[in-house]
Protein backbone atom coordinates (compact mmCIF):
# COMPACT_ATOMS: atom_id res chain seq x y z
CA UNK A 1 0.00 0.00 0.00
CA UNK A 2 2.94 2.32 0.75
CA UNK A 3 2.71 3.86 3.79
CA UNK A 4 0.58 6.52 3.23
CA UNK A 5 -2.13 4.15 1.75
CA UNK A 6 -1.15 1.99 5.31
CA UNK A 7 -2.15 4.82 7.38
CA UNK A 8 -5.78 5.45 5.88
CA UNK A 9 -6.61 1.83 6.14
CA UNK A 10 -5.75 2.03 9.96
CA UNK A 11 -7.88 5.12 9.87
CA UNK A 12 -10.63 3.30 8.42
CA UNK A 13 -10.28 0.16 10.67
CA UNK A 14 -10.52 2.92 14.02
CA UNK A 15 -7.72 2.34 15.13
CA UNK A 16 -4.57 4.52 16.30
CA UNK A 17 -2.36 5.97 13.81
CA UNK A 18 0.50 4.14 15.45
CA UNK A 19 -0.62 1.50 14.26
CA UNK A 20 0.20 1.95 10.88
CA UNK A 21 4.14 2.35 11.90
CA UNK A 22 3.87 -0.76 13.26
CA UNK A 23 2.33 -2.57 10.76
CA UNK A 24 4.67 -0.99 7.96
CA UNK A 25 7.87 -1.62 10.01
CA UNK A 26 6.81 -5.24 10.64
CA UNK A 27 5.70 -6.20 7.08
CA UNK A 28 8.86 -4.65 5.58
CA UNK A 29 10.51 -6.72 7.58
CA UNK A 30 8.63 -9.98 6.29
CA UNK A 31 6.85 -10.85 9.30
CA UNK A 32 3.60 -12.26 9.07
CA UNK A 33 0.88 -10.60 10.62
CA UNK A 34 -0.04 -13.27 13.32
CA UNK A 35 3.73 -13.05 13.92
CA UNK A 36 3.63 -9.16 14.91
CA UNK A 37 4.20 -9.38 18.68
CA UNK A 38 4.08 -5.76 19.39
CA UNK A 39 0.24 -6.29 18.50
CA UNK A 40 -2.33 -7.05 20.88
CA UNK A 41 -2.87 -10.99 20.04
CA UNK A 42 -6.91 -10.10 19.21
CA UNK A 43 -5.71 -7.13 16.97
CA UNK A 44 -3.54 -9.86 15.35
CA UNK A 45 -6.12 -12.11 14.75
CA UNK A 46 -8.27 -9.26 13.52
CA UNK A 47 -6.03 -8.19 10.75
CA UNK A 48 -4.86 -11.43 9.36
CA UNK A 49 -8.50 -12.14 8.59
CA UNK A 50 -8.08 -8.80 6.34
CA UNK A 51 -4.75 -8.50 4.87
CA UNK A 52 -1.14 -10.57 4.39
CA UNK A 53 1.88 -9.04 5.13
CA UNK A 54 3.74 -11.23 2.28
CA UNK A 55 2.08 -12.06 -0.97
CA UNK A 56 4.33 -14.85 -1.63
CA UNK A 57 6.33 -18.29 -0.33
CA UNK A 58 9.20 -19.49 -1.93
CA UNK A 59 8.25 -23.03 -2.84
CA UNK A 60 12.14 -24.12 -4.03
CA UNK A 61 15.29 -22.67 -4.14
CA UNK A 62 18.95 -24.05 -6.06
CA UNK A 63 22.19 -23.10 -4.93
CA UNK A 64 24.70 -22.83 -7.44
CA UNK A 65 28.01 -24.95 -6.48
CA UNK A 66 30.09 -21.66 -6.00
CA UNK A 67 27.62 -20.90 -3.67
CA UNK A 68 27.66 -17.33 -5.33
CA UNK A 69 24.26 -18.17 -6.81
CA UNK A 70 20.45 -18.76 -5.03
CA UNK A 71 17.13 -19.37 -7.94
CA UNK A 72 14.39 -18.73 -5.81
CA UNK A 73 11.04 -20.39 -7.12
CA UNK A 74 8.09 -17.92 -5.76
CA UNK A 75 4.18 -19.03 -5.65
CA UNK A 76 1.98 -16.16 -5.03
CA UNK A 77 -1.41 -17.00 -3.47
CA UNK A 78 -3.26 -17.46 -7.25
CA UNK A 79 -0.59 -20.53 -7.48
CA UNK A 80 0.91 -18.47 -10.42
CA UNK A 81 5.21 -18.89 -10.41
CA UNK A 82 8.06 -16.70 -10.84
CA UNK A 83 11.51 -16.73 -9.57
CA UNK A 84 14.40 -15.20 -9.10
CA UNK A 85 18.23 -15.02 -8.36
CA UNK A 86 20.10 -14.01 -5.53
CA UNK A 87 24.00 -13.21 -5.94
CA UNK A 88 26.42 -12.58 -3.52
CA UNK A 89 29.03 -10.26 -4.31
CA UNK A 90 32.16 -8.56 -2.77
CA UNK A 91 29.58 -5.67 -2.53
CA UNK A 92 26.82 -7.34 -1.06
CA UNK A 93 23.85 -9.16 -2.33
CA UNK A 94 22.13 -8.86 -5.53
CA UNK A 95 18.71 -9.99 -6.37
CA UNK A 96 17.16 -10.02 -9.76
CA UNK A 97 13.49 -9.70 -9.63
CA UNK A 98 10.89 -10.96 -11.83
CA UNK A 99 7.95 -8.27 -12.66
CA UNK A 100 5.32 -10.68 -14.48
CA UNK A 101 4.20 -13.90 -14.36
CA UNK A 102 6.01 -14.98 -18.04
CA UNK A 103 6.39 -12.78 -20.65
CA UNK A 104 5.01 -11.74 -23.81
CA UNK A 105 8.01 -10.56 -25.71
CA UNK A 106 8.98 -13.72 -27.21
CA UNK A 107 12.57 -12.92 -27.29
CA UNK A 108 14.41 -15.92 -28.66
CA UNK A 109 16.81 -16.84 -26.62
CA UNK A 110 14.53 -16.71 -23.17
CA UNK A 111 13.04 -19.11 -21.44
CA UNK A 112 10.87 -16.27 -19.56
CA UNK A 113 8.47 -15.94 -23.01
CA UNK A 114 7.97 -19.79 -23.85
CA UNK A 115 4.80 -20.23 -22.16
CA UNK A 116 3.43 -16.63 -23.03
CA UNK A 117 2.38 -13.86 -20.19
CA UNK A 118 0.47 -15.70 -17.50
CA UNK A 119 -0.25 -12.13 -15.71
CA UNK A 120 1.10 -9.55 -14.54
CA UNK A 121 2.74 -8.84 -10.93
CA UNK A 122 1.60 -6.56 -8.58
CA UNK A 123 3.45 -3.88 -7.09
CA UNK A 124 3.33 -5.97 -3.67
CA UNK A 125 4.66 -9.00 -5.57
CA UNK A 126 7.24 -7.10 -6.78
CA UNK A 127 8.07 -5.87 -3.95
CA UNK A 128 7.52 -9.00 -1.61
CA UNK A 129 10.31 -10.40 -3.34
CA UNK A 130 12.88 -8.29 -1.78
CA UNK A 131 11.53 -8.65 1.51
CA UNK A 132 11.54 -12.73 1.28
CA UNK A 133 15.32 -12.91 0.19
CA UNK A 134 15.91 -10.70 2.93
CA UNK A 135 14.66 -13.29 5.24
CA UNK A 136 16.21 -15.86 3.63
CA UNK A 137 19.98 -14.35 3.77
CA UNK A 138 22.07 -14.34 7.41
CA UNK A 139 21.40 -12.36 10.47
CA UNK A 140 22.77 -8.73 9.34
CA UNK A 141 22.68 -9.10 5.71
CA UNK A 142 20.40 -7.92 3.11
CA UNK A 143 19.79 -7.07 -0.57
CA UNK A 144 21.47 -4.17 -1.21
CA UNK A 145 21.20 -4.03 -5.08
CA UNK A 146 17.82 -5.18 -7.52
CA UNK A 147 17.95 -5.58 -10.93
CA UNK A 148 14.65 -6.13 -12.76
CA UNK A 149 15.95 -8.80 -15.14
CA UNK A 150 13.80 -12.12 -13.70
CA UNK A 151 10.97 -12.89 -16.18
CA UNK A 152 8.98 -10.39 -17.07
CA UNK A 153 9.47 -7.18 -18.93
CA UNK A 154 9.49 -4.21 -16.67
CA UNK A 155 7.81 -1.71 -18.34
CA UNK A 156 4.89 -3.76 -19.91
CA UNK A 157 3.90 -3.65 -16.50
CA UNK A 158 5.31 -0.06 -16.23
CA UNK A 159 2.68 1.27 -13.07
CA UNK A 160 3.14 -1.75 -10.78
CA UNK A 161 7.30 -1.83 -11.45
CA UNK A 162 7.51 2.11 -10.66
CA UNK A 163 4.86 1.65 -7.91
CA UNK A 164 7.18 -1.33 -6.01
CA UNK A 165 10.42 0.81 -7.00
CA UNK A 166 9.14 3.67 -4.67
CA UNK A 167 8.01 1.82 -2.39
CA UNK A 168 11.67 0.35 -1.81
CA UNK A 169 13.15 3.41 -1.91
CA UNK A 170 10.35 4.74 0.86
CA UNK A 171 12.41 7.35 2.67
CA UNK A 172 10.66 6.45 6.07
CA UNK A 173 12.56 3.17 6.09
CA UNK A 174 14.93 2.67 2.50
CA UNK A 175 15.43 -1.40 1.38
CA UNK A 176 16.95 -0.44 -1.76
CA UNK A 177 17.91 3.09 -3.35
CA UNK A 178 16.85 3.67 -6.73
CA UNK A 179 20.38 4.25 -7.32
CA UNK A 180 21.13 0.82 -6.64
CA UNK A 181 18.42 -0.58 -8.75
CA UNK A 182 18.87 -1.75 -12.92
CA UNK A 183 15.47 -1.80 -15.06
CA UNK A 184 15.83 -3.72 -18.19
CA UNK A 185 13.84 -3.71 -21.24
CA UNK A 186 14.03 -5.11 -24.10
CA UNK A 187 13.35 -1.70 -25.47
CA UNK A 188 9.40 -0.33 -25.21
CA UNK A 189 10.17 2.93 -26.66
CA UNK A 190 6.81 4.90 -25.22
CA UNK A 191 7.65 3.46 -22.01
CA UNK A 192 11.25 4.19 -21.78
CA UNK A 193 10.38 8.06 -22.63
CA UNK A 194 7.68 7.69 -20.11
CA UNK A 195 10.13 6.33 -17.90
CA UNK A 196 13.14 9.37 -18.67
CA UNK A 197 10.03 12.26 -17.78
CA UNK A 198 9.82 10.48 -14.31
CA UNK A 199 13.76 11.21 -13.35
CA UNK A 200 13.50 8.44 -11.07
CA UNK A 201 17.57 7.90 -11.24
CA UNK A 202 17.43 4.35 -11.85
CA UNK A 203 19.90 2.20 -14.08
CA UNK A 204 18.38 1.28 -17.54
CA UNK A 205 19.74 -1.50 -19.38
CA UNK A 206 18.63 -1.83 -22.60
CA UNK A 207 18.67 -5.39 -24.31
CA UNK A 208 20.22 -4.43 -27.44
CA UNK A 209 21.54 -7.96 -28.88
CA UNK A 210 22.77 -6.41 -32.08
CA UNK A 211 24.49 -3.83 -34.13
CA UNK A 212 21.11 -3.16 -37.01
CA UNK A 213 17.77 -3.90 -37.03
CA UNK A 214 18.21 -7.19 -39.69
CA UNK A 215 19.71 -8.97 -37.29
CA UNK A 216 18.23 -7.74 -34.33
CA UNK A 217 14.46 -8.80 -35.99
CA UNK A 218 15.88 -12.65 -35.99
CA UNK A 219 15.07 -13.44 -32.36
CA UNK A 220 13.40 -10.15 -30.70
CA UNK A 221 9.79 -9.75 -32.07
CA UNK A 222 10.06 -6.08 -30.58
CA UNK A 223 12.49 -4.76 -33.08
CA UNK A 224 9.34 -4.93 -35.69
CA UNK A 225 7.83 -2.27 -33.91
CA UNK A 226 10.54 -0.22 -32.80
CA UNK A 227 13.51 0.26 -34.60
CA UNK A 228 17.22 0.17 -33.25
CA UNK A 229 17.63 4.16 -33.50
CA UNK A 230 14.14 4.74 -32.32
CA UNK A 231 15.40 2.77 -29.52
CA UNK A 232 18.71 4.25 -28.76
CA UNK A 233 17.45 7.88 -29.46
CA UNK A 234 14.79 6.91 -26.40
CA UNK A 235 18.33 6.09 -23.83
CA UNK A 236 19.82 9.45 -25.36
CA UNK A 237 16.31 11.13 -23.96
CA UNK A 238 17.02 8.99 -20.78
CA UNK A 239 20.62 10.09 -20.20
CA UNK A 240 19.17 13.70 -20.68
CA UNK A 241 17.07 13.73 -18.27
CA UNK A 242 18.17 11.68 -15.60
CA UNK A 243 22.29 12.16 -15.82
CA UNK A 244 22.52 8.34 -15.52
CA UNK A 245 24.47 6.23 -18.16
CA UNK A 246 22.47 3.77 -20.45
CA UNK A 247 23.75 -0.16 -20.05
CA UNK A 248 23.32 -1.94 -23.45
CA UNK A 249 23.20 -5.72 -23.26
CA UNK A 250 24.53 -7.68 -25.88
CA UNK A 251 24.18 -11.58 -25.52
CA UNK A 252 26.88 -12.81 -27.98
CA UNK A 253 25.49 -15.21 -30.29
CA UNK A 254 27.84 -17.57 -32.56
CA UNK A 255 27.76 -16.39 -36.35
CA UNK A 256 24.74 -13.77 -35.21
CA UNK A 257 26.11 -11.21 -33.61
CA UNK A 258 29.34 -11.62 -32.56
CA UNK A 259 31.73 -10.59 -36.07
CA UNK A 260 34.30 -7.69 -35.82
CA UNK A 261 31.86 -5.83 -38.16
CA UNK A 262 28.96 -5.73 -35.62
CA UNK A 263 31.23 -4.56 -33.01
CA UNK A 264 32.25 -2.10 -35.38
CA UNK A 265 28.49 -0.86 -36.52
CA UNK A 266 27.55 -1.12 -32.90
CA UNK A 267 29.94 1.21 -31.74
CA UNK A 268 29.54 3.59 -34.35
CA UNK A 269 25.51 3.40 -33.79
CA UNK A 270 25.90 4.66 -29.95
CA UNK A 271 28.89 7.11 -29.89
CA UNK A 272 28.75 9.61 -28.12
CA UNK A 273 25.85 8.38 -26.16
CA UNK A 274 26.99 8.18 -22.20
CA UNK A 275 26.58 4.13 -22.02
CA UNK A 276 28.26 1.03 -21.13
CA UNK A 277 27.88 -2.34 -23.39
CA UNK A 278 27.83 -5.55 -21.43
CA UNK A 279 28.53 -8.49 -23.62
CA UNK A 280 26.78 -11.74 -22.55
CA UNK A 281 27.95 -15.25 -23.91
CA UNK A 282 24.47 -16.37 -24.57
CA UNK A 283 22.77 -18.80 -21.59
CA UNK A 284 21.03 -21.46 -24.30
CA UNK A 285 17.96 -22.49 -23.67
CA UNK A 286 16.92 -26.00 -25.43
CA UNK A 287 13.91 -24.52 -27.82
CA UNK A 288 16.15 -21.50 -29.66
CA UNK A 289 18.42 -23.94 -31.18
CA UNK A 290 21.44 -20.69 -30.65
CA UNK A 291 24.51 -21.00 -29.30
CA UNK A 292 26.69 -18.95 -27.02
CA UNK A 293 29.80 -17.05 -28.79
CA UNK A 294 33.05 -18.74 -27.47
CA UNK A 295 35.67 -16.66 -25.29
CA UNK A 296 37.80 -15.72 -28.03
CA UNK A 297 35.24 -13.60 -30.33
CA UNK A 298 34.15 -12.01 -26.96
CA UNK A 299 37.66 -11.11 -26.17
CA UNK A 300 38.06 -9.88 -30.01
CA UNK A 301 34.76 -8.29 -29.78
CA UNK A 302 35.27 -6.17 -26.64
CA UNK A 303 38.73 -5.45 -27.70
CA UNK A 304 37.20 -3.84 -30.94
CA UNK A 305 34.81 -1.79 -28.87
CA UNK A 306 36.89 -0.81 -26.85
CA UNK A 307 39.36 0.54 -29.36
CA UNK A 308 36.29 2.59 -30.72
CA UNK A 309 35.99 4.16 -27.41
CA UNK A 310 33.00 2.25 -26.03
CA UNK A 311 33.28 1.41 -22.76
CA UNK A 312 32.46 -2.18 -21.97
CA UNK A 313 32.91 -5.27 -20.34
CA UNK A 314 32.38 -8.87 -20.66
CA UNK A 315 29.65 -9.95 -17.58
CA UNK A 316 30.76 -12.50 -15.68
CA UNK A 317 27.96 -15.67 -15.43
CA UNK A 318 26.28 -16.65 -12.22
CA UNK A 319 24.08 -19.47 -11.99
CA UNK A 320 24.11 -21.36 -15.48
CA UNK A 321 24.68 -24.58 -12.92
CA UNK A 322 20.76 -24.00 -11.64
CA UNK A 323 19.19 -23.06 -14.59
CA UNK A 324 19.83 -18.95 -14.10
CA UNK A 325 18.35 -17.89 -17.34
CA UNK A 326 15.14 -15.55 -16.79
CA UNK A 327 12.22 -18.28 -16.49
CA UNK A 328 14.63 -21.46 -16.66
CA UNK A 329 13.30 -23.11 -13.66
CA UNK A 330 9.61 -21.57 -13.20
CA UNK A 331 8.99 -23.25 -16.59
CA UNK A 332 10.80 -26.56 -15.66
CA UNK A 333 8.36 -26.59 -12.19
CA UNK A 334 5.47 -25.36 -14.37
CA UNK A 335 5.49 -28.22 -17.20
CA UNK A 336 6.61 -30.61 -15.60
CA UNK A 337 3.72 -33.34 -15.34
CA UNK A 338 4.49 -34.11 -12.04
CA UNK A 339 3.55 -30.77 -10.77
CA UNK A 340 0.54 -30.41 -8.52
CA UNK A 341 -1.31 -26.62 -9.20
CA UNK A 342 2.22 -25.84 -11.50
CA UNK A 343 4.14 -26.38 -8.19
CA UNK A 344 6.71 -29.70 -8.03
CA UNK A 345 5.88 -31.68 -5.20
Amino acid sequence: MGYEGLAEWVRALGLPAYRAAQLYRGSRRGIAIPDMTDLPKELRARLAELAVSLPLTVERTEDSASGAARKMLYRFADGQLAEGVLMAHAYGHTLCVSTQAGCRMDCAFCASSKGGLARNLTAGEIFGQVVAANRALAPGARVRNVVLMGSGEPLDNYDATVAALRALSDTRDVLVPLRNTSLSTCGLVPEMLRLAESRLPVTLCVSLHAPNDEIRRRFMPIAHRYGIDETVDACRAFVAATGRRVIFEYAMIDGVNDALECADELAGRIRRLQCHVNLIPLNPIAECGLRGSNEKAVAAFLGRLEARHISASRRAGLGADIGGACGQLRRLYAGRPEAIDGVMR
